[in-house]
């Protein structure tokens, strides 16, 4: 990981989903692409206000896999809905739970962690976190 590794903070209306966006670099801090991307999978979780530690899974979002080329892009993205004006970069990670059979934020007031676990051909996981808020 490399020492720009941060949360990402957003908010959604309960029930509701996000596209979340990220740059992934690798261990050379170099853009991740897809050939040296093995697997990625994600689990979204409710976190505890009163303990730090605590996070529980939400059911049906626990430990998906997702396809890498769906998430990863080999060229940084900077088209709509990036923001450019924030940041001129761009993106080469991006994804939206599906909440089509089973709500990923189901209750209001609350924060979750969504989760992102990246396996590269080398190298240790690369895990890509959005802390979200939920009204």
């Amino acid at each position: 990981m490399t020492q720009h590794a941060a949360d990402i903070y957003g908010t959604v209306f309960k029930n509701g989903t996000a596209t979340l966006m990220a740059r992934v670099l690798d261990d050379q801090a170099a853009p991740v692409v897809c050939a040296g991307i093995r697997s990625a999978v994600y689990s979204v979780y409710l976190l505890d206000d009163e303990d730090a530690d605590a996070r529980s899974a939400v059911p049906g979002h626990d430990r998906a896999p997702l396809a890498v080329g769906d998430v990863v892009f080999d060229q940084l993205q900077t088209g709509p809905p990036w923001d450019a004006s924030e940041d001129p970069d761009g993106y080469n990670f991006r994804h939206a739970p599906d909440t089509s059979r089973q709500p990923a934020f189901p209750i209001a007031g609350r924060r979750y962690l969504v989760e992102y676990r990246l396996t590269p051909v080398a190298g240790g996981p690369i895990l890509v976190r959005f802390r979200i808020n939920v009204i």
